[in-house]
């Protein structure tokens, strides 16, 4: 598609419009409203959508300009916005398929990380990994999410835990983000792990954290949110809450891994600090649900992470039941969930955390833009938004989920322009592993 020529994607079977959830995260009832345009069609221009409608109506619209525009076919298929994931620690070297077959074995995540592996583990191949051996590696990564149709992920830091190979990591997913097609909004997580070096005296990297990590990457200007591994034999949550206002004071915005592995009073402090999202939440209290409803704090589930670990998921049920925002997300990561499939996710979360087909398309689009602070450019098919856009081989949503472990996704446009076209790349490959 040559820049500057309008797009027109015509005759959709059902247009996923997510429309009316901008303002606000969608809870209960409404996450249930897709807002479907039945032979939907989209007019697109310098990268942003200018109108949404039903075909005949757009055409007629824009009859007179029909033969300036590059025609998308979407007919017998649906379209939706582009997947948002709202976490993933995509920056990364190494692998830990070993700890793989631990755990099959009976060793627990917890076991393994502190008998030296788990993040542990990662954080040693990430020190001594080089920047351009992380980027390549974090391409290859984005290049297949980007195939599953998601066009914007959260990135966050937390594999080096020292201030040289947070900030590494950093640059690597901002470099990332200035070449490839994929937006990628960077989150500083020096608070993931206490290093094997500060074993014995934990409030000693607290306070490196808070006096030396955060300040510098604030200066820098390398990530937006701040993110602490909240978790009995990691950070407790007095340690989170000091590491959290500490990231506030710099104006990085509070997000907290809660309540994965035993309820540990992560999603109250969610509430309590007003986080833009708590993430895992697998053994959240019923109060800490409640509250984090009452403050608006997104709920962002990982279905693929309890099922790698083949543990008990995220009552997503209750949680929208309770009146939380729920988004979904890959927690694409060496350890715990190495995938890059957000529909596979989709699927998970209906068939393990009791949601509904059409919850778990605002979950994955307007309600995790949501979870990014991106409502207002991404995350639904409306005028003037970023037109991020993804068309499934699939006649209606529902067949999207009956499908799973299938990867459905034809064209993905971004900004405007086809970036994969019935699965391949249009876009060149080698820049962003530059």
């Amino acid at each position: 598609m040559t820049a500057g020529i309008p797009l027109f994607i015509r005759h959709a079977s059902q247009l996923v419009t997510l429309a009316s959830g901008s303002q606000q995260p969608v809870t209960g009832r409404q996450m249930s409203e897709l807002s479907i345009i039945e032979d939907g069609a989209v007019w697109v221009e310098d990268g942003l959508i200018q109108a949404v409608g039903t075909d005949s109506e757009l055409a007629r619209r824009y009859h007179e300009r029909l033969g300036e525009a590059e025609i998308l076919d979407a007919s017998g298929k649906i379209v939706t916005p582009g997947l948002v994931d709202p976490h993933t620690h995509l920056v990364y070297a190494g692998s830990r398929e070993i700890e793989f077959e631990m755990r099959l074995n009976g060793k627990t995540y917890m076991e393994i990380m502190r008998a030296g592996g788990g993040i542990h583990s990662t954080t040693r191949a990430t020190r001594a990994a080089s920047e351009k051996e992380l980027i390549q590696q974090a391409t290859t990564r984005l290049d297949s999410l980007l195939k599953h149709g998601v066009t914007t992920v959260e990135a966050k830091s937390g594999y080096g835990l020292t201030l040289e190979s947070e900030l590494k990591q950093l640059r690597a997913a901002h470099k990332l983000n200035e070449k490839h097609p994929v937006d990628i909004v960077s989150t500083f997580m020096g608070a993931h792990a206490i290093p094997e070096e500060y074993k014995t005296n934990p409030d000693d990297f607290v306070q490196i954290i808070v006096s030396e990590m955060i300040p510098e990457v604030a200066r820098s200007g390398l990530a937006s949110f701040n993110d602490v591994f909240c978790e009995k034999g990691v950070f407790t949550p007095e340690q989170a809450k000091k590491i959290l206002r500490a990231g506030l004071s710099y104006g990085l915005l509070p997000k907290i891994h809660a309540d994965e592995i035993e309820p540990y009073q992560g999603a109250e402090l969610a509430a309590e600090l007003k986080a833009v999202s708590a993430d895992h939440l697998l053994r959240a209290s019923d109060s800490g649900i409640q509250q984090m409803a009452a403050s608006g704090v997104v709920a962002v589930l990982l279905p693929g992470t309890a099922f790698f670990l083949m543990t008990e998921p995220a009552n997503g049920r209750k949680m929208i039941e309770a009146g939380c925002p729920v988004a979904l997300a890959t927690d694409c990561n060496p350890g715990s969930s190495p995938t890059v499939s957000m529909p596979l996710m989709m699927n998970l979360a209906c068939l393990t955390m009791g949601m509904s087909l059409s919850e778990v398309l605002t979950a994955s689009t307007i309600n995790a833009a949501h979870a990014l602070k991106m409502a207002d450019r991404i995350g639904s098919i409306e005028p003037e938004k970023q037109a991020d856009l993804v068309m499934f081989d699939a006649p209606n949503y529902a067949f999207l989920q009956y499908h799973y472990g299938v990867n459905l996704v034809n064209t993905v446009v971004k900004n405007g322009r086809i970036v994969i076209k019935k699965g391949v790349a249009m876009y060149d490959v080698s820049l962003s592993a530059s």
